[in-house]
């Protein structure tokens, strides 16, 4: 039997961007997606986290070819600014027949087209539909459809929960069972690769360079060495499922979705816990209790 502990993940505010990938196929869809999502799994060193929210019809797009949408989350304003317009100038408008368009509208507005405009040195061009401005930027494909403005929104970091177990295989087994089943929730990505992450950190370090490093309670290899060691004997595996989201309520159906795949499934012998990282309530506003999603 599988044991949820009695506790809770802890997750803070964060902003966050939704952009819309469009391509001539899916294919070249997902390489600039995916490109622009490289090195971005922890804002700890990476500036954003940011991956793929779903894939979508033609029928879900502004011009009318498959794509992806994309969430993108920072922990300031600028930060994500920078993120956004340098991901996007570098892996979106590099991949051929690509197209990017703004996923969400706010009063916080990113410059996208408006700034990537003058790559075209001149021989840019402008079209306003629906009250928006399109750019048409010259590339040697064709041309580069950028809109003007992304559009910061509210977002929330660091929604998660851990899975123990006495060896690798089953452990990454159940996480890869949850990582599929929470990646058909809408308005939530896992940032980390393949979602999921062995490097769990804590805040702070002996060092004081370091704002973080590894999350010793749960490292198997210090279980005799470190006197606060949260593992027993026969646990010698922990990985973490990190979600990042527009609200609370789509982290929660993440979560739950998540953990109910692997009490549910058949192929979890060797499991023996599921908890959750946190701080004591003090790094942020947002607590997801275990047992209450469940």
């Amino acid at each position: 039997m599988i044991e949820i502990e009695n506790t809770f993940a802890e997750a803070f505010p964060m902003k966050a961007s939704r952009l819309i990938i469009t391509a001539l196929n899916i294919n070249w869809a997902k390489k600039a997606a995916q490109s622009f999502c490289g090195f971005a799994t922890s804002v700890i060193a990476c500036g954003c986290e940011a991956g793929i929210e779903s894939e979508l019809s033609h029928k879900e797009t502004p011009d009318g070819r498959p794509g992806l949408s994309i969430l993108i989350f920072s922990m300031s304003s600028n930060e994500l600014k920078k993120q956004i317009l340098n991901r996007t100038g570098q892996c979106i408008m590099t991949s051929p027949t690509s197209a990017v368009f703004s996923g969400n509208i706010s009063a916080d507005k990113i410059p996208l087209g408006n700034s990537l405009r003058y790559f075209g040195d001149g021989y840019q061009i402008s079209k306003f539909l629906d009250n928006k401005r399109f750019w048409r930027i010259p590339v040697m494909d064709g041309e580069f459809i950028c809109e003007d403005f992304a559009y910061q929104m509210k977002g929330i970091g660091g929604g998660n929960f851990l899975v123990l177990g006495n060896n690798i295989e089953s452990v990454l087994d159940a996480v890869e069972l949850a990582v599929k089943k929470m990646n058909e929730v809408k308005n939530v990505i896992l940032p980390f690769p393949g979602g999921i992450v062995r490097s769990g950190s804590k805040v702070g370090s002996k060092y004081k360079n370091l704002i973080a490093s590894t999350n010793f309670e749960y490292c198997p290899s210090l279980r005799g060495v470190a006197t606060k060691s949260k593992l027993n004997k026969d646990t010698n595996c922990v990985l973490e499922i990190v979600i990042d989201g527009i609200n609370r309520e789509d982290i929660e159906l993440a979560m739950k979705v998540g953990i109910s795949e692997i009490l549910n499934s058949r192929i979890t012998k060797g499991i023996s816990k599921i908890s959750a990282g946190n701080y004591g309530g003090k790094l942020g506003p947002y607590l997801f209790k275990l047992k209450d999603l469940i």
